[in-house]
């Protein structure tokens, strides 16, 4: 479901710094933006891939599948708020994915709460 973005060698250190990400966009420390380069990074690993506009719709599916796989809470409002945020986080790489999208630099990593995105 996922062979486009999976399809070519990635970065060795690839989990750990999914999840420096994803700790600091849900309220932890700087972790990724402070040794990785931020948002603007991340979505720069992504930009111009050329990925199907599917893929999104695809990522979330697969994302709620290994939640649930991983035994995370039933809580509605937790899955509602992680589901939101895939769902948000998704729809913006798939908007930088056609061939020769630029990314600004030093965008401020995004801050998700229980009703979504945070103001900066």
């Amino acid at each position: 479901m996922l062979s486009h973005p999976f399809s070519h060698p990635g970065n060795p250190d690839h989990i750990q710094r999914l999840a420096d990400y994803w700790a600091e966009v849900f309220g932890g420390p700087p972790r990724y933006s402070e040794s990785f380069g931020g948002h603007s990074a991340m979505l720069g690993i992504h930009a111009g891939q050329g990925a199907d506009a599917d893929l999104g719709e695809r990522f979330v599916a697969c994302f709620v599948q290994a939640a649930d796989d991983a035994g995370l809470p039933e809580d509605a409002a937790f899955r509602a708020a992680l589901r939101s945020y895939m769902e948000w986080a998704a729809r913006e790489v798939v908007d930088y994915s056609p061939p020769g999208t630029g990314v600004e630099a030093g965008l401020p990593a995004p801050r998700w709460g229980w009703d979504g995105l945070e103001a900066s």
